[in-house]
């Protein structure tokens, strides 16, 4: 189903521009714009229980120059891309699962493609591209909120650390291949777990019974790939 959505992205761009992107939007606004407030408590969580305690730590131990690579390593590169996966599975992952199930059980995804309707683009498309966009967004959103939450809990811990050098340290450790394997990996995550809760809301006829058990399957299955596709780029940080 992935590389059938990706021919038919690249097959009907100009489809794509009148009906689909309005789709894609509304995604984005229920996968990503929606789920701010969350994500900005989760960067602020992220600042104060690991950036402003591990600076302070190493800050006793005399070992501030590693505050930069940590940062990077376990916020940048690890925690924030998953959390904002799962977070956004959770939400508008589950919420596409019930939602295309309860479609395929009232007959209505048959009814699209009696009038010519591809249901792969109409409906597949959109949530693919859209939490593939999300991801991405609500990632690099986390991820400045918790680098700036972190400091601002560091200085108020009266931790010895100017604020240039703070910055610095984080600018050392940071290649610019982070910023590519970031934006591939968080779009990856958003692509997979569109395409595999379309899969199970669409793949078969379903009962309205069924919907819950395939809501679970969906969750279980995109919580895997999300984790393979983390180890698939953790060999890239590693070798790039």
């Amino acid at each position: 189903m992935f590389l059938i959505t990706l021919g038919l992205l690249v097959t009907h761009r100009g489809a794509s521009r009148r009906v689909v992107r309005p789709l894609i939007y509304e995604q984005i606004w229920d996968a990503g714009i929606r789920l701010l407030p969350i994500v900005t408590f989760l960067g602020l969580a992220l600042g104060l229980l690991v950036i402003a305690q591990t600076t302070a730590l190493l800050s006793r131990l005399g070992a501030e120059g590693f505050v930069g690579t940590i940062m990077v390593a376990v916020v940048v590169r690890e925690l924030g891309p998953l959390l904002t996966a799962f977070l956004v599975l959770a939400r508008a992952g589950t919420a596409n699962v019930v939602e295309l199930g309860t479609l395929r059980a009232l007959g209505e995804v048959r009814a699209l493609e009696s009038i010519g309707v591809d249901p792969i683009h109409y409906l597949v498309m959109p949530r693919m591209v859209g939490l593939a966009v999300a991801v991405f967004c609500l990632t690099t959103f986390l991820i400045l909120t918790s680098i700036a939450s972190g400091y601002l809990f560091v200085f108020l811990q009266g931790v010895p650390l100017k604020p240039g050098d703070y910055v610095s340290q984080l600018g050392d450790a940071l290649r610019w291949q982070d910023f590519v394997l970031l934006a591939l990996k968080t779009a990856s995550f958003g692509a997979v777990i569109g395409v595999v809760n379309c899969y199970h809301g669409l793949a078969k006829p379903l009962d309205i019974e069924e919907v819950p058990e395939a809501t679970a399957r969906a969750v279980v299955q995109s919580v895997a790939g999300c984790i393979l596709i983390d180890a698939f780029f953790l060999v890239g940080y590693v070798f790039v």
